[in-house]
């Protein structure tokens, strides 16, 4: 069954029962006995024996701990204890009068979030969670949904990180782009001004981006998101309570009067802190030779530094709550277990959804299913033209399929140089930047990646309603992005395609924008 059509199953009935069911834990879990039925050749014993080799991979690869993956379960853990512990010491009601006071409109919320997104761009991982954090209490006090808010984070983080050479996706992509220059004899260009001149192409990430500033400035809510937008306006609900909110804390945690603005923004100083800069020293210490500041992102340990960065925040967290129970008695200090099972608790429905995600694109991965498409295409023959637009589309689809970006690069960048490099050399930029800008495109809509659960978490929003909510508008900047490519393809004009990108964004904005603002919608509903 691998490398067929029937390794593209699993993935499809997963996404289509998240669709009908609207439960994730059940459509992953389908998906997941689907795909090992499938590889066990439907031998039941069998099925069971792969599953549960999976999951334990989760644990333990190669006959050492998996620690990229207990890593990231890890820092959820922390940063539910962070968030735990300064909602308990007052930061978190603190900071978000002193941002009512300043943040004074809807619009002015979601453009805290956008602007944040795009200036720590350093690892989506870290973008996700750490906005999330910063943002949350502001966007809850205007009445924006988290569903909105989780759609702000993920269009940030991966369009900023696959455009930024210092970034942990940067440092990957020009390494694997220097091998395929090195293997195709191309001497014109190093790897990096490579990446440099492929980031103008990235039509998606670039739409997508714009798409952010554009929605949050012209009130631009289309499907799914009109609905819980006009419920966080009219009714102040911005997340729906009929079922578990990953990272969302209980109500009853008793709360310091005595709280202040530095009791949430000094754990979070120290979280960026503690971990770009063991990002710096993990990433220096493992470069042979010259020590540069891309060679330091290349080798970084990101989910190393996530733990070291998260374990600094909550010391400076349990200090601040130490302070805050022991000298100015603002909160009894008998809450600190609570607090501790609390922050925990409110991790749980996130990294439970990360482990069947986890599960799932171990054992499509085994199905080869990003292969068989990448396949489908190398095989093909068709109008060289149209490459760059036919790449973006099966980088997309494999993502979405696979939940992963990263294995969608490591799968089809080098078959895409291939191509290029056999049928026109010129187009070998454009049908990089193509599959990278695909591969973020699928992994947006793909309800099984990882960066999507993990930015529906940071938001505090039901991950599936992140999901249907970014989808509109991820198809949108994609559409933009197809007519990009196809106009780079049959011109090779990057300045000429950007054009048309851009006149496109524009025309969304005025054809779609509301003439009325969302305050305006607020006050009428006051009013009556």
């Amino acid at each position: 069954m691998e490398n067929t059509i029937f390794s593209l199953l699993p993935p499809l009935v997963a996404i289509l029962m998240v669709v009908i069911t609207r439960r994730v834990l059940l459509s992953l879990g389908t998906g997941i006995i689907a795909a090992a039925f499938l590889l066990a050749e439907f031998n039941i014993a069998e099925t069971f024996a792969i599953m549960w080799d999976a999951i334990k991979g989760i644990v333990v690869a190669d006959g050492e701990l998996n620690t990229y993956s207990l890593y990231i379960i890890l820092f959820l853990l922390l940063l539910g204890t962070i968030t735990a512990f300064i909602s308990i010491s007052g930061g978190s009601r603190a900071f978000g009068e002193w941002a009512m006071k300043r943040v004074k409109t809807r619009v002015g919320a979601q453009l805290v979030g956008a602007f944040l997104g795009v200036i720590i761009f350093i690892d989506d991982y870290f973008n996700a969670l750490a906005v999330g954090q910063i943002t949350r209490p502001i966007t809850d006090r205007q009445k924006v949904s988290r569903a909105k808010l989780a759609y702000l984070i993920d269009s940030t983080s991966a369009p900023v990180c696959v455009i930024s050479p210092i970034s942990s996706w940067g440092a990957y992509i020009i390494a694997l782009i220097g091998t395929i220059l090195a293997a195709h004899g191309v001497s014109e260009y190093t790897a990096f001004s490579a990446f440099m001149q492929m980031a103008p192409m990235n039509f998606y990430a670039l739409a997508a981006l714009a798409m952010v500033f554009i929605v949050a400035l012209r009130n631009i809510e289309i499907g799914p998101m009109k609905k819980h937008e006009e419920r966080a306006i009219t009714e102040g609900i911005v997340v729906p309570q009929d079922k578990p909110v990953p990272g969302e804390l209980k109500d009853d945690l008793p709360t310091s009067t005595k709280g202040t603005v530095g009791d949430l923004v000094w754990p979070i100083v120290a979280l960026v802190a503690g971990t770009v800069g063991m990002m710096l020293w993990t990433g220096a210490s493992a470069v042979e030779g010259n020590v540069t500041i891309l060679a330091i992102f290349e080798n970084t340990d990101v989910t190393k530094s996530l733990v070291t960065g998260g374990l600094l925040g909550l010391a400076v967290a349990l200090l601040l709550f130490v302070r805050q129970a022991v000298v100015l008695k603002g909160v009894n200090a008998n809450v600190f277990g609570k607090g501790m099972v609390e922050g925990i608790k409110s991790m749980l429905p996130a990294i439970y959804i990360l482990v069947f995600a986890w599960v799932i694109v171990d054992l499509i991965g085994r199905l080869e299913t990003g292969k068989y498409l990448a396949g489908i295409v190398e095989s093909s023959n068709i109008n060289i033209s149209f490459l760059p637009f036919l790449l973006f589309l099966v980088a997309g689809i494999m993502a979405f399929s696979t939940g992963t970006s990263w294995g969608s690069f490591g799968i089809l960048l080098p078959i895409a140089g291939d191509i290029a490099a056999a049928a026109d050399i010129t187009l070998m930029l454009p049908a990089l930047a193509a599959v990278l800008a695909g591969a973020v495109f699928g992994d947006h809509c793909s309800p099984i990646s990882d960066t999507t659960i993990l930015s529906s978490t940071g938001a505090g929003s039901h991950h599936l309603d992140h999901v249907m909510t970014q989808l509109p508008y991820a198809l949108i900047s994609a559409a933009i992005a197809s007519v990009g490519f196809l106009i780079l393809g049959f011109t090779g004009s990057t300045l000429g395609a950007l054009a048309v990108v851009a006149i496109l964004l524009v025309a969304f904005a005025f054809i779609f924008g509301s003439k009325t603002t969302q305050e305006e919608v607020l006050k009428e509903n006051l009013a009556e």
